[in-house]
């Protein structure tokens, strides 16, 4: 089955999206039902009353514990395919989808079962969703690094369908460099390299990413526009920013969509696109941020069209691919003109 973009969005890749933050409230309590989880809500309505946060820490919190009902490789399917078919609804084109490992092998869920529940899924995507996806292993920064090295090692040696790495969670107090060994072994065994950098976080921890991490996308980054020679360079070297406008009025890190540094992190000529992040946990999917982010900020057909091919361009696609879809963009931009 092949899905085409709503013709009021351009067609477009999700880069920045954790599939655990995906989990609907109503996927979750059928999960928690099927496999004997007691969730601390009476009913779905009540789980996602509880989505209003304080900041990153809060979410996080919440986020983790709905991960209580993720025990099986059906359970990973299911979520993948759910997110899925809402995608393909947004008009995303193609999704680079990450998942946390360390969450689960924390609470005893085989490596095995997430990563074979997941893959089964996006085995297939692109015929039953018309959606073409990549896998992240995205580790957490919080935790040890030497425990992100056994897992990457487990992952390479069981050679999971992982196109790249990405660091995520918590930034305040864990900064890039804590993970050099890591990025270093991933580049090693020619792993793409992504990082969660300058989100709650400096506009430092965007160039030690960079720099010491070689990472060749940041995902939010939206502290940069505080360093105008950082905003310099990573705009002549075309870095990709894949940047969460919903998620981080959400959270906090910025007081609303009307004061968000998209604007000038598009004036200033950087590669940025919009993406979901965790979408129910938020309210919008990448086609309710596109909206929004729309609405708030009076965004152009042209602009729209310049944030969904930066999409493509950002993306771990081959280069070939990235043409084809650019012309699908310029087909929706120049349809509206």
């Amino acid at each position: 089955m092949t899905t085409s973009a709503p013709s009021s969005r351009p067609p477009r890749a999700e880069l920045h999206v954790h599939v655990e933050g995906t989990l609907e409230p109503g996927l979750a309590f059928e999960l928690a039902a099927r496999n004997g989880v007691a969730l601390p809500y009476p009913d779905p309505a009540s789980l996602r009353a509880a989505y209003d946060f304080a900041d990153l820490g809060s979410f996080l919190e919440l986020y983790t514990a709905n991960m209580a009902v993720l025990r099986t490789a059906a359970d990973f399917a299911d979520l993948t395919r759910a997110y899925l078919t809402r995608a393909a609804r947004a008009g995303v084109r193609h999704a680079e989808i990450s998942f946390d490992p360390q969450a689960h092998l924390a609470r005893g869920v085989p490596l095995e079962d997430v990563v074979g529940g997941i893959a089964s899924v996006l085995a297939t995507s692109a015929a039953d969703h018309g959606v073409s996806t990549l896998l992240i292993a995205s580790f957490h920064r919080d935790k040890p690094v030497v425990d992100a090295l056994d897992v990457l090692d487990r992952l390479l040696a069981t050679r999971a369908p992982i196109v790249g790495i990405g660091l995520d969670n918590a930034e305040i107090g864990y900064p890039p460099g804590l993970f050099t060994d890591l990025y270093a072994r991933a580049r090693e065994a020619g792993l793409r390299r992504t990082a969660h950098a300058g989100e709650e976080g400096p506009a430092a921890n965007v160039r030690d990413a960079l720099d010491l991490l070689h990472a060749e996308r940041i995902d939010h980054g939206i502290a940069v526009v505080q360093d105008p020679d950082l905003l310099t360079r990573v705009a002549a070297e075309q870095v990709p920013f894949t940047v969460c406008p919903v998620s981080n009025v959400r959270l906090r890190a910025v007081p609303s969509l009307t004061e968000h540094p998209l604007p000038a992190m598009i004036e200033a000529g950087l590669l940025v696109s919009i993406n979901s992040d965790d979408p129910p946990y938020f309210g919008a999917y990448v086609d309710d941020v596109d909206d929004a982010v729309t609405a708030a900020l009076g965004l152009t057909r042209d602009q729209r069209a310049a944030l969904a091919a930066a999409s493509f361009q950002g993306s771990f696609l081959p280069r070939d691919r990235v043409v084809a879809h650019l012309a699908d963009v310029e087909a929706w931009r120049v349809a509206g003109a």
